[in-house]
């Protein structure tokens, strides 16, 4: 199954289909072909390993799959019919497909006389497909929220000025976390107060291999000469009015996983909305003071409604603190890895 992850990991990252891996042993245990799927409209991972065998070859076989086989005819044929006329034997994979349309695949190779195992490394597996099997099971792509800030959970001076509360570890990391989501998102109101360019760069500035489709949240039109506008992949636009709503279409066009950059008038939006998955708040040591703050009026109006996270991370980044968050009380066995 570890084998399979590493074929896995050599599909695209992004989009709307998932990175699956797939090995195939024979009776004895020994390697017969190995297939990772290579995006839409591509042969799915069973299937690109089935294509190296001869005709029959198969026969008795095990197929390790990262992902359950899918079981729906879209621009390919479901895998787990494929297994099934490949004579494979056995079929062992990590964790459930969870789509309306694909899921059922055990299911149809059990039926089929199969013998199916589910389950294995499947907490490695959820950790891989992490974005692509939220976006599945919720209809949207998982939020990244992130925001910088002092001390006393202020973004910026009583003038406006921000750049910059933090220091040059912390801006790194941030760009390094963008070039791994789908999505970057902020509000009309950033776009004409700070105007971002919503590029993920290194320390010269230039720009990654890896970019996040830029999304702007708000009615108010953007400038002709907006930075945003000169991002190389087409900026996409959404009322911003019901988040639920624009959240499920960005994940109708492929985007699995976004990420809020604000300002605090989103940033608020989204909290309001329960619609954070994650919190990444860069803290820098330092006190501004006034009224410029992360977070707006969220609609707690007593201690008693406070959202409740718990702490995943904690990272010293030069003098600034990383903080990572998400939603709930920890679990007993959540560790907590504290690199301060």
């Amino acid at each position: 199954m570890r084998r399979a992850l590493e074929l896995a990991e050599r599909g695209p990252a992004r989009g709307v289909n998932p990175r699956v891996g797939c090995v195939i042993l024979s009776p004895d245990g020994d390697v017969l072909a190995e297939g990772w799927h290579r995006g839409a409209g591509t042969a799915h991972a069973e299937v690109d390993a089935l294509s190296r065998l001869a005709p029959g070859a198969a026969r008795g076989a095990t197929a390790v799959v990262t992902l359950e086989p899918c079981n729906h005819v879209g621009r390919t044929g479901p895998c787990a019919q494929a297994l099934v006329d490949a004579g494979v034997a056995r079929v062992v994979y990590g964790v459930d497909d969870p789509g309306r349309h694909s899921a059922g695949g055990a299911a149809t190779l059990a039926h089929a006389g199969i013998d199916v195992s589910r389950g294995v490394l499947a907490d490695e597996v959820e950790a891989f497909l992490e974005d692509w099997l939220f976006a599945t099971r919720e209809r949207r792509p998982r939020v990244t929220l992130k925001w910088a800030s002092s001390l006393d959970g202020r973004v910026a001076a009583a003038d406006g000025t921000s750049r910059w509360i933090t220091g040059p570890e912390a801006r790194r990391d941030v760009h390094r976390r963008r070039a791994m989501a789908d999505a970057i998102a902020v509000g009309t109101g950033t776009v004409l107060a700070d105007d971002p360019a919503l590029t993920a760069r290194d320390d010269d500035g230039a720009l990654l291999d890896d970019q996040p489709i830029p999304v702007v949240f708000g009615r108010r039109a953007i400038p002709a000469d907006a930075a945003v506008l000169r991002h190389p992949l087409e900026p996409i636009t959404l009322a911003g009015v019901e988040l639920a709503d624009d959240l499920e279409q960005l994940q109708r066009r492929g985007i699995r996983s976004l990420f809020v950059e604000g300002g605090p008038t989103l940033a608020s939006a989204f909290l309001e909305a329960g619609l954070a998955d994650e919190l990444l708040v860069y803290v820098a040591p330092a006190v501004v003071g006034g009224p410029r703050t992360a977070i707006g009026d969220i609609g707690v109006g007593t201690i008693a409604d406070v959202q409740r996270f718990h702490f995943t991370d904690l990272v010293r980044l030069g003098d600034d603190l990383l903080v990572v968050a998400r939603p709930g009380t920890a679990h007993p066995e959540t560790t907590t890895r504290e690199r301060v």
